[in-house]
């Protein structure tokens, strides 16, 4: 069996591009006859990594990379205090929720206690897409509907469920008859249009187009920084139209915050913030127990109250002891260590230093983002902004090259995700710019 070449994915492995190592081939060749078809290796070379620290993952050669990438291990790989607190908590006690036990509740409390107060439960899964699952399931019987508005590159999980209001999957994951895509709210390309305004119009549209057919509008969900899409996050504010338009036609909100939560804006906590609106529901996932596997639904007390009526909620792994030891540390080094100021700090000077470098390289479209999430846009032409994906392939695999680690993202495959650790540093930042303005000159 030969891996599988991905042509959707500017930074995939492709069979037989590379020159690889025999141990490597080996390795790839193993992979393909355990694990099947269907994984994906990232980058032109793949990397054997064998141990992570802090900002860096270090090979089976000892060389290390800078990570700019992985936001599942939001402070740090292997972070000392979520190390020993889960450690801990492993030889100690490891149950499910239908024992009593504190630990479940302190980390609820602390975690409630960064949203409004109008969030007043958590529901604890495995993954992101488990709580994305469980909200719409939440949703469907709240509304008494089933149709979901997404937009036209969203990716909220592979469950069967959520993969259907999942676009970015590609096309040969069919979307759910009762799902519409509307554009994502593009500032860069919307031709001094109010994006706000844009995308309520279009919200609007998706929900006559549901009742023309007989589907009863449920859910408006979005990755609040649209990161799928190509990391969108301006103006601030322009989500309240579209959030209106699901309310009046008796939907709800669910703000995904699997990619843009915990403090990874800088400015914020939740990444619905910066909008200045409550959503419904939350989903959480990813960087919720830095690596340790938890996610979560939080949820108005009202929006669930029927769910919880009708429904037993048990899930044997969501909201164990030792998940919930790992999901409050990771809130305790977030407070101790300063981080949410840190995204914003560090996020600035990353901001302003790529600008800075789209000014001798004309490729660079545009940079966006917020804290330590952004998001560069390649282009073919500035005065036409026509998206090159090519240049977006070989930048992410020269970086790779170089040993900074990034990704790429967008609906033309044209947007660098920069995604560095909560605990990035204005050094590292300098490493990763003295990299990227070489590789630039290169390509």
């Amino acid at each position: 069996m030969n891996s599988i070449a991905d042509t959707s994915m500017v930074n995939a492995y492709i069979p037989g591009k590379t020159q690889l190592s025999g141990g490597d081939s080996e390795l790839i060749a193993r992979r393909d006859r355990l694990l099947g078809p269907a994984y994906r290796l990232m980058y032109e070379t793949p990397i054997h990594v064998v141990r992570g620290e802090g900002v860096w993952l270090y090979d089976n050669t000892g060389r290390a990379y800078l990570d700019v990438y992985n936001n599942v291990t939001s402070i740090g790989h292997c972070h000392p205090h979520v190390v020993e607190a889960v450690s801990r908590q492993l030889a100690t006690l490891s149950t499910n929720t239908r024992y009593l036990h504190e630990t479940i509740l302190n980390y609820a409390e602390k975690l409630l206690a960064t949203f409004p107060q109008e969030l007043g439960h958590v529901m604890f899964t495995c993954t992101g897409s488990e709580a994305n699952d469980l909200a719409l399931r939440i949703a469907k019987t709240y509304t008494g509907g089933t149709g979901i508005i997404v937009t036209e590159t969203a990716y909220h999980g592979i469950t069967d469920c959520v993969s259907q209001f999942s676009p970015s999957l590609g096309p040969s994951v069919n979307l759910g008859q009762h799902v519409r895509t509307v554009p994502a709210p593009n500032l860069y390309r919307s031709d001094g249009a109010d994006v706000g305004e844009t995308f309520a119009v279009n919200v609007r549209s998706a929900i006559k187009d549901m009742l023309r057919h007989g589907i009863q509008p449920a859910v408006l969900i979005v990755d609040t920084l649209f990161t799928s899409d190509g990391v969108l996050s301006d103006p601030p504010g322009f989500l309240a139209g579209a959030v209106e338009a699901i309310r009046e036609a008796g939907g709800i909100f669910i703000a995904d915050e699997v990619q843009p939560g915990f403090a990874r804006t800088g400015s914020h906590m939740w990444g619905f913030q910066r909008h200045g609106l409550t959503p419904d529901i939350v989903t959480l996932g990813k960087p919720m127990g830095n690596g340790h596997p938890i996610a979560g639904v939080v949820v108005k007390p009202e929006v669930v109250e029927e769910f919880g009526r009708r429904a037993r909620y048990f899930n044997t792994f969501g909201g164990n002891t030792v998940s919930c030891t790992a999901g409050l540390a990771v809130l305790e080094v977030i407070e101790k260590e300063g981080l949410k100021d840190n995204a914003r700090e560090v996020g600035s000077y990353l901001h302003s230093s790529l600008e800075g470098l789209s000014k001798r390289h004309p490729s660079i479209g545009n940079v966006r983002g917020a804290g330590l999430f952004l998001g560069v846009e390649m282009v073919r032409n500035s005065g036409t902004r026509e998206p090159d994906r090519e240049i977006t392939a070989r930048v992410v695999n020269g970086m790779r090259e170089k040993g900074v680690l990034i990704s790429a993202c967008g609906i033309d495959h044209n947007v660098l995700k920069v995604r560095p650790p909560l605990i990035f540093s204005r050094a590292n930042a300098d490493t990763f710019l003295n990299a990227m303005d070489k590789v630039l000159s290169e390509v």
